[in-house]
């Protein structure tokens, strides 16, 4: 066979051989390359969005309520949730969990003691423990308690040290003084007002809102109530990515709005999503090329061989060892290609991860399994079309 051989390299090494060779080389392994990338990107992303060392936990919670328009204004009715769209919400598969948020039907006044001379109407709302941020021994109220434990918004607590506090020359406090210092919190209605003790017990970075425990509200709200139960206007609901496309759709399309920095890297996934998408259709219509190109590469191989492959054939060789043959000296080089584009997609992938670890985003060093698989089953594609190709031609002749 070595006759066979020496003119399968001289027919490479010609003008035309050469330039559908190079062609089909090139476009495989930038094939290889481009698929890769889209497969290892996904998987960073994922990890990104998914994985426990990346999670914020404060964005996973979401308090959502009905967006104010001017045809509402007046109509307090319409901003309330009804029992469908309740049930609606809950059943979402972006709802990981849900929640009321419970307001106050009182009038409240909390005032600071000693020289800080401040005193604010105020509104208390509950939320089921296990949306808290906040923990503690202290979070608890039952019946005959004089003291309400409190939380308060962070946000609240800025705005007092940076904002009222210099432009009325009052000391600015911290958070220990803060729960340290003992609040008159008058709570009352149109017939009778009770003076309680408030006690800060925390500052939450989740729901900007004045928390107390759902024991005291309900209480209070049964006691005190102005007015009968309103409905609720506010729902809280513990989501696994606040990004989810799907998730801000459904806000969009039902008139809901919540926190929308928490929602802003919706259109930055679906940025990437894309690009991610775009990059391995690009890959995948270049690899297509490069099959074309291989397989009328193969086919001028064996039409210039023809007669040297009929002489084989006469003299007792057989076409499938012709076949074989002729399919390994296209494997190494397919193996050479594969190498090449794996160890550029894993130099490219731990650059990104150095420089994603800078901005304390973790992901994986390495390339992970999908990497692996896809490019065995991008080699295996190109074996198969390759194979089919050359015992076609060969059984032809």
């Amino acid at each position: 066979m070595r006759p066979f051989f020496e003119l399968l390299k001289k027919i490479i090494q010609t003008g035309v051989g050469k330039t559908r060779f190079l062609m089909a080389a090139v476009g495989l392994g930038i094939a290889m390359l481009l698929i890769l990338i889209a497969i290892q990107a996904h998987s960073n992303f994922s990890q990104l969005l998914y994985s426990s060392k990346n999670q914020n936990e404060t964005a996973d919670f979401l308090v959502i309520n009905k967006t104010i328009t001017n045809a509402m204004m007046g109509q307090s009715s319409k901003s309330i949730f009804t029992r469908e769209e309740i049930a609606n919400i809950r059943k979402q598969p972006f709802v990981q969990s849900f929640g009321l948020v419970t307001s106050s039907q009182y009038k409240v006044v909390v005032q600071a003691p000693g020289d800080l001379h401040f005193a604010t109407d105020m509104f208390f709302e509950a939320v089921p423990d296990s949306f808290l941020d906040v923990k503690g021994q202290d979070w608890k109220w039952s019946e005959g308690d004089r003291t309400i434990p409190i939380i308060l918004p962070n946000d609240f607590l800025n705005l007092y040290n940076f904002g009222f506090s210099l432009s009325q020359d009052l000391p600015q406090i911290s958070q220990e003084t803060v729960k340290a210092l003992p609040l008159q919190v008058n709570i009352s209605n149109n017939q009778v007002s009770d003076q309680y003790m408030g006690h800060i017990v925390g500052f939450s970075d989740r729901i900007s809102s004045f928390l107390v425990p759902a024991s005291f509200m309900s209480w209070a709200n049964e006691k005190y109530g102005i007015t009968t139960a309103a409905g609720t206007s506010r729902v809280i609901i513990k989501t696994p990515d606040p990004s989810n496309p799907e998730l801000v759709k459904f806000l969009q399309d039902n008139g809901y709005t919540t926190n929308q920095d928490k929602l802003k890297f919706s259109k930055t996934r679906l940025i990437v999503q894309t690009i991610v998408s775009v990059v391995g259709f690009f890959g995948l219509i270049l690899l297509f090329f490069a099959l074309l190109v291989f397989s009328m590469f193969i086919q001028l191989v064996i039409a210039s061989c023809k007669r040297e492959i009929q002489l084989l054939v006469i003299l007792g060789t057989a076409p499938k060892q012709l076949q074989r043959y002729l399919l390994l000296q296209f494997v190494p080089l397919y193996i050479v290609i594969g190498i090449l584009s794996l160890l550029l997609v894993t130099g490219l992938h731990y650059w990104a991860a150095g420089e994603l670890a800078q901005h304390e985003m973790q992901v994986s060093t390495w390339p992970g399994v999908p990497v692996f698989a896809g490019i065995a089953l991008v080699l295996g594609l190109v074996y198969i079309v390759n194979l089919l190709t050359v015992r076609k031609y060969v059984n032809n002749i």
